[in-house]
């Protein structure tokens, strides 16, 4: 529903607090007398758009009329929330975020989200198991898995880009032959023998063709915040259970503003379909080798949708450093940073060499 400023709301019908949008029953729910509410549909259509055109025209719209924004003096970042949520602290990089809140500032507005269905706290114990196969780890580290502190719901922006692609190459082919030689070596009495051998050679043919592929929903992170290690190992995701935007999934949770935008993220895009393409084009070039020298590739009937997709993400300092680490709020997947323990490091090298003293003592005795 909407108040009279025409701000979308999510009161409780029991006790009318606001409602927060629940991973574990994937419903709204009252943080205060535990009713919930039927989140929005998942069932209509989330059709892409035509990039050229939005590519020429202005961003429109905000994460919804009632979506306040904070950028982090420590990092940057631009975080989006929905009230009553409040900015707290940064869930990239562990800073209290002092900046007072403002109106969102439009841009492309989400496409589709894909909710959280990890709760915190089992996202926690995934945390906690990361962290027991951590080994010289600071204490600071296992912090993370506090219930109280550590990880932060966060919807991080992706790109997701379709396009036809055509490219014409040149290179060349590599066909191996084989030569038989004959050299001198000595067998294990010493004795000269002649022997015979086959030497690979190539011969090497200039070549030219043309290759065709169609991309479905390559995927760009939209954030530099974090890093990109982290969100490449906490593939795949379930981009089949994308459900249609509504900012009633954002209640309860940030979202973090893309830094990347539409026309850099197909430039990335861009890159990781040329690895393919190279791929295809050394396919089609046949032979034992392949020299690709130059491929130009056109693109068309290119589309794009923005989504969100959801992490829990936790940060914190230890000395002049900031380390972070993933969870993947669908599948539970750990990644992140450590720093070690220069002091757990230093006695276990400490027992080693008391271990080893003691053993050369007792050998020495014997």
């Amino acid at each position: 529903m909407s108040d009279q400023s025409g701000q979308k709301r999510f009161p409780c019908p029991g006790c009318s607090a606001e409602m927060q949008f629940d991973p574990a029953s994937g419903q709204l729910k009252c943080p205060f007398c535990g009713q919930t509410a039927p989140a929005p549909s998942a069932d209509a259509p989330i059709p892409p758009h035509p990039l050229d055109a939005a590519l020429a025209a202005a961003p429109q719209a905000a994460l919804s009329s009632q979506a306040l924004q904070v950028t982090c003096q420590g990092c940057g970042s631009a975080v989006v929330f929905e009230p009553p949520e409040v900015a707290g602290t940064c869930p990239f990089c562990g800073s209290p975020i002092v900046a007072q809140p403002q109106a969102a500032d439009p841009l492309i507005a989400p496409d589709a989200v894909l909710v959280f269905k990890l709760p915190k706290a089992e996202a926690q114990q995934s945390v906690s198991k990361w962290l027991a196969s951590r080994w010289f780890a600071p204490n600071a580290l296992k912090d993370m898995a506090h219930p109280d502190r550590g990880i932060s719901g966060v919807y991080l922006p992706f790109w997701s880009y379709s396009t036809d692609t055509h490219s014409a190459y040149r290179g060349e082919r590599g066909e191996h032959y084989y030569v038989t030689e004959e050299y001198d070596e000595q067998d294990s009495q010493g004795n000269t023998v002649h022997r015979t051998r086959q030497v690979q050679h190539t011969n090497w043919y200039p070549v030219s063709g043309e290759v065709a592929r169609r991309f479905e929903d390559e995927l760009i992170s939209g954030t530099h915040a974090v890093a990109e290690s982290h969100l490449n190992a906490l593939e795949p995701w379930d981009l089949a259970a994308l459900r249609p935007y509504d900012p009633a999934y954002l209640a309860g949770f940030k979202a973090q503003r893309y830094q990347l935008d539409l026309a850099g993220g197909f430039d990335e895009a861009k890159q990781v379909m040329a690895q393919r393409i190279e791929q295809d084009v050394a396919s089609d070039i046949g032979g034992d080798e392949q020299r690709v020298e130059d491929v130009r590739t056109e693109y068309a009937n290119s589309t794009f949708r923005h989504l969100l997709l959801p992490v829990w993400v936790g940060a914190y300092r230890f000395g002049d450093k900031v380390y972070q680490l993933a969870v993947n709020a669908r599948t539970g997947a750990v990644h992140g940073d450590r720093p070690y323990s220069t002091a757990k490091i230093a006695v276990l090298v400490l027992l080693i060499l008391v271990v080893v003293l003691l053993a050369a003592l007792v050998l020495g005795r014997h």
